[in-house]
């Protein structure tokens, strides 16, 4: 009875400290890219301001860091972009991909035209 028990709370124990992913609501049902994997970025954008966000599909960033813009979300999402903030030394910002509003940042560097369109799938909006 006792090692039942003891078994019972291990796996409480070991699932309970496991974090699982969530599936957000989609923003937009078509992005367009560089390239048909998304995997190319358009644009280098820079922060006009810090953008600081709760919403796991989001990425954070401060004033003036740069921004690898890799998608540009079409219809009921066009206001969103997504991209990777890139920090002044190499390692020191968290390399994910996630959205942010075009309005909160400026173009800098042209890189590769977005006539690619693509559709969004659940992973894009997928947060762990």
């Amino acid at each position: 009875m006792a090692s039942k028990l003891w078994l019972a709370l291990s796996l409480w124990l070991l699932l309970s400290t496991c974090e699982g992913g969530k599936q957000m609501s989609k923003l937009s049902a078509k992005k367009l890219c560089a390239d048909a994997d998304c995997s190319h970025p358009i644009l280098i954008a820079q922060a006009l301001q810090d953008f600081n966000t709760a919403d796991c599909r989001f990425i954070t960033f401060r004033q003036g860091q740069l921004i690898y813009v890799y998608a540009m979300l079409k219809g009921r999402g066009n206001l969103f972009w997504a991209g990777t903030v890139q920090d002044s030394y190499y390692g020191q910002q968290e390399a994910r991909i996630g959205h942010f509003p075009s309005s909160v940042v400026k173009e800098v560097l042209p890189l590769m035209p977005a006539d690619t369109e693509v559709k969004t799938t659940n992973w894009d909006f997928y947060c762990n």
